[in-house]
């Protein structure tokens, strides 16, 4: 063989690589956080997507259950408190991530909400947070640190406490 053929023969095929992900062409991707600068486990490291869910459906079920006592004493229809449920939600997304860093749900699995840049969340970046969140979609889309979209609108990471 020539040295273009061995060259050729080492590296893997077109299809070979888009059937197989990034890792079969090549590509170095490291460890979730490692291009963050976050340790690979313990506090701080990159909370797993088991936790992180979890915690989601825990504060679901909580604003499903205030959203319903409000429907009971207010008379709301049932589309009426789907949507008070989703307005509560992202309400207490908002406002426990913007000043305490974590959610009841995030609290209960042991995760919480940090800036990349060491500072509080904050109100204005809790805020986008929050509404891409509730779009749910900018929520569906990561990237390799295991960031949403809304983290990396608001410079953060969910990271375990």
């Amino acid at each position: 063989m020539s040295g273009g053929e061995e060259q050729q023969a080492a590296r893997p095929r077109w299809t070979q690589t888009w059937l197989g992900g990034a890792r079969a062409a090549g590509a170095d991707l490291g460890r979730p956080g490692e291009r963050l600068g976050l340790p690979e486990s313990g506090s701080g490291a990159v909370a797993s997507y088991g936790r992180r869910l979890l915690a989601l459906f825990i504060d679901w079920a909580l604003s499903t259950l205030v959203a319903s006592g409000l429907a009971s004493a207010l008379d709301w229809s049932a589309p009426q408190r789907s949507l008070w449920t989703l307005v509560i939600f992202g309400v207490q997304g908002w406002l426990l991530t913007a000043t305490i860093g974590t959610t009841i749900g995030k609290r209960l699995c042991g995760i919480r909400v940090v800036r990349l840049d060491g500072r509080p969340v904050g109100f204005l970046m809790g805020f986008a947070r929050a509404l891409l969140l509730v779009l749910v979609v900018p929520a569906l889309i990561w990237d390799r640190d295991y960031r949403g979209m809304h983290d990396r609108a608001s410079n953060t990471a969910v990271v375990n406490i």
